[in-house]
């Protein structure tokens, strides 16, 4: 099926080249999703995505920041910031998720491919292209599509391989042509919560209260819990909670830093509080998560989007 005129799609059409654990690895998930997932909250994976919605508008989080989407926006995500896709009421949106991994240090190439990761760091990481720019960019996702339908193997895990340096390379290329401007489709409550979200995300480390945060952005402690649990699907608590959580999480996957001491680094009060909370968000403490690799919960994340 040929979308707009522009990009090809294929509804259930999935293709994963070897798994997260090698060095390269693609996964390539064509599908819809609705408003019934939206409850879920955002998450983080070792590999870069690519969120491509095709369909005509949705909202995306990233770090408790809400933008706008619209037909072939491309969201660059890196790992691990922490994110979802919002989908609105109604029918089912199409989209296009894009797993991958592959070495940044291939020798002559390292400083190529890490300027071709910088789309991956801008303040705001959605393009949004028009007219011959976005033909080129989806004319070569068409031909990644097209590869995926061969049915081949070898050779076409390479050329599928070249074409996604094609992809990225377009985007680095184009990035001045991007045109995405923030302008959330979200009413002023709406925003005022999203404003606290993205605030819990930056200073999750920190003491945060109800009282703290209704007092910080003039709103009553009572609207604001009132507010927060209806336009996001968690108490306050919950969220600020979950957002630590989901950074410990991270932290234990990535690092070796001690389990007391990530304890302080998230924001719990004391060790016991920390080990508690884990377990029941994670059903498990944090050293068994962290020996587990999080059962590979962290990396396993597709049906999220």
């Amino acid at each position: 099926m040929l979308l707009e005129n522009m990009v090809l799609y294929e509804k259930h059409h999935l293709t994963e080249i070897n798994t997260p654990e090698d060095p390269f690895y693609y996964f390539f998930d064509y599908d819809e999703r609705s408003y019934t997932i939206n409850m879920e909250f955002q998450h983080f994976h070792q590999f870069y995505e690519f969120c491509i919605l095709l369909d005509q508008s949705a909202d995306h989080l990233l770090e408790g920041d809400i933008y706008d989407l619209q037909f072939l926006d491309i969201v660059a995500i890196k790992p691990p910031v922490l994110h979802k896709t919002q989908y609105p009421h109604g029918g089912p949106k199409k989209r296009l998720i894009i797993n991958f991994i592959f070495p940044l240090d291939a020798a002559g190439l390292s400083n190529d491919l890490n300027s071709l990761f910088t789309i991956f760091d801008k303040p705001i990481p959605i393009y949004r292209f028009t007219g011959n720019y976005k033909e080129q960019i989806f004319s070569v996702l068409n031909d990644i599509f097209r590869l995926t339908k061969s049915g081949k193997n070898g050779i076409n895990n390479l050329l599928i391989h070249n074409k996604f340096l094609e992809f990225l390379a377009k985007i680095y290329l184009f990035q001045e042509h991007n045109t995405y401007v923030v302008h959330s489709s979200v009413d002023n409550l709406k925003n005022k919560v999203y404003s606290i979200t993205s605030y819990i995300h930056e200073h999750y480390r920190e003491e945060l209260s109800l009282e703290f945060l209704s007092r910080n952005f003039y709103i009553s402690s009572y609207y604001l819990s009132h507010q927060f649990k209806n336009i996001t699907g968690f108490t306050l608590n919950n969220y600020i909670q979950m957002t630590r959580i989901r950074n410990a999480q991270q932290l234990l996957l990535t690092t070796d830093m001690n389990v007391t001491r990530i304890s302080e680094a998230c924001g719990f009060s004391s060790f016991s509080q920390f080990n508690r909370t884990f377990r029941k968000h994670c059903g498990t403490s944090p050293s068994k998560y962290r020996s587990n690799k999080g059962s590979k919960a962290a990396y396993f994340l597709h049906t999220g989007e």
